[in-house]
């Protein structure tokens, strides 16, 4: 199982390594971060299996039309051992059924990664969370490990609760009565069936809980994808309580320079942006769920239906699943006719973030993965939540509770659990009477105004985040400071 070593290094030259687990979510905040490393003056490499590498590969050929070039090395995926077809690596390509192999190959790249780091013997590594044994290769190696963790210190703050107090223990399975999370900032409720998946069930990331918060606690510190305005007492706490250091870099989508920018208008980004110019400032409503969701048939026709009948323009990002329930007759028959001009739908992958911050765009229909929350918060869209899985029930209470940019989709009975959320379908009367609120401006109702008015301060302040002397601008600074100290001397000079 052969590795290939990065060629040609320059002994003077800083070399970081990232190792993203096998998710867009986390290969694309990882992917922006190494390039603003590299338009800082250091030698970045992506360190991905060779299908993952066609996922960041957009972002790293950007930045070196920026003159910021970043590495990419491959290490092989093991199919074979896990069960997968070649070429089949990462959770949204594989069936759903088959989701544990991917959380199988994490173990099973154990030997590849240290084989990398010790062939290569970069200068610092940034390695994804479930790598726990990257801090033990590091230690060994005598360099600074940084595990990146790609969700906020909100969230984290209250599962760190969530998993030492168990306030939830004494309830059963049905039982789905609100409790209070103790030792956080604020008083913030939750139900059971709306905790993080590996809170509810043995995964594999419960399985390796303990490793994994051992080898944060232990490694040179944190690097998140996230803001310190956007939770500051939270990031804060985290500082305190999870980790040596935290460093807070994002909204890292923010970080592409213009010229960068300006080169990725084709294919599907101008076939959205050409339907938006047709409408009106701040009225459209963006559906979209992220990488590898997917509703089942029943649900995206209830979904179809309310947007229909809410009467708003709408862009929908629509990703089509055999294995979901997909086929032929996936939306309702006529569906598009009826709204062609008003909707327009878009199977597959989606310009996310240039769609967020064009003017038409005035709400976003979201699940609340972290990575959508800053994007939307960046763009200063106001969302309309429907929260799935892992932590993003969590999130919806910073959304909706703490920063009031956000209003809830349903308010029935939700569960983070797939097969507990499939028994329950959000009917279109639910979907058209939330998504109709969202009017253009001055036609909304008092609320979404306002609403509105928070989105587009909470933009401002990321905007001023990513901006030279910045808070994430300062953090990102200080990172690469730390680590250039550390092969210096040993030692960090800078402080928080």
């Amino acid at each position: 199982m052969a590795t290939t070593k990065v060629a040609g290094e320059e002994a003077e030259r800083f070399r970081v390594f990232f190792i993203p687990f096998f998710v867009p979510s986390h290969m694309k905040p990882m992917a922006e971060i190494a390039c603003e490393f590299a338009a800082r003056g250091v030698d970045s490499t992506m360190v991905v299996t060779p299908a993952n590498a066609d996922f960041i590969r957009p972002i790293v050929e950007q930045a070196a039309r920026a003159g910021h070039p970043v590495h990419i090395l491959h290490y092989p995926f093991p199919s074979a051992e896990v069960g997968l077809p070649e070429g089949i690596e990462n959770l949204t390509t594989v069936d759903p059924a088959e989701e544990g192999k991917i959380y199988q190959a994490v173990d099973a790249v154990q030997e590849a990664h240290g084989r990398v780091l010790r062939d290569n013997r970069p200068d610092a590594v940034v390695a994804d969370v479930p790598y726990w044994w990257a801090t033990d290769v590091a230690r060994e190696l005598g360099i600074p490990r940084l595990t990146f963790l790609p969700v906020g210190t909100f969230p984290l703050v209250v599962m760190s609760s969530l998993s030492r107090h168990k306030p939830y223990a004494g309830l059963t399975d049905g039982e789905n009565r609100p409790f209070v999370v103790p030792g956080i900032p604020d008083s913030l409720e939750m139900v059971k069936s709306e905790l993080p998946n590996f809170l509810r069930v043995r995964d594999a990331h419960a399985e390796n809980a303990d490793k994994i918060r051992k080898a944060q606690l232990e490694c040179f510190g944190v690097v998140l994808n996230t803001f310190y305005e956007v939770e500051p007492a939270y990031a804060d706490q985290f500082r305190r309580e999870e980790c040596r250091d935290g460093y807070y870099v994002g909204p890292t989508s923010m970080w592409p320079r213009q010229e960068v920018l300006e080169k990725k208008v084709a294919g599907k980004a101008g076939e959205c942006k050409a339907w938006l110019y047709e409408q009106k400032p701040a009225s459209v409503v963006y559906v979209g769920f992220g990488s590898f969701n997917h509703f089942s048939k029943q649900q995206h026709w209830e979904m179809a239906r309310g947007l229909e009948a809410s009467g708003r323009p709408f862009l929908w990002a629509l990703k089509e699943k055999a294995s979901a329930g997909g086929g032929a007759d996936w939306l309702p028959e006529g569906f598009e006719e009826r709204v062609r001009g008003r909707g327009l739908v878009i199977r597959g992958w989606v310009p996310q973030v240039e769609i967020l911050s064009h003017r038409a765009t005035g709400a976003f229909v979201t699940h609340l993965g972290w990575n959508s929350l800053l994007e939307g918060a960046a763009a200063g869209v106001p969302m309309i939540t429907w929260p799935l899985a892992y932590e993003q029930f969590i999130n919806e209470r910073l959304v909706v509770g703490k920063l009031r940019v956000g209003a809830r989709m349903w308010e029935g009975h939700r569960s983070s659990l797939p097969e507990e959320a499939a028994r329950v379908v959000v009917p279109a009367e639910a979907i058209a009477a939330v998504v109709s609120r969202f009017a253009a401006p001055g036609e909304a109702d008092e609320e979404v105004e306002a609403m509105r008015k928070r989105a587009r301060e909470l933009a401002a302040m990321a905007r001023a985040a990513v901006s030279d002397g910045g808070s994430s601008w300062k953090d990102m600074d200080r990172l690469i400071d730390d680590l250039k100290a550390f092969r210096s001397n040993g030692v960090v000079v800078s402080s928080t």
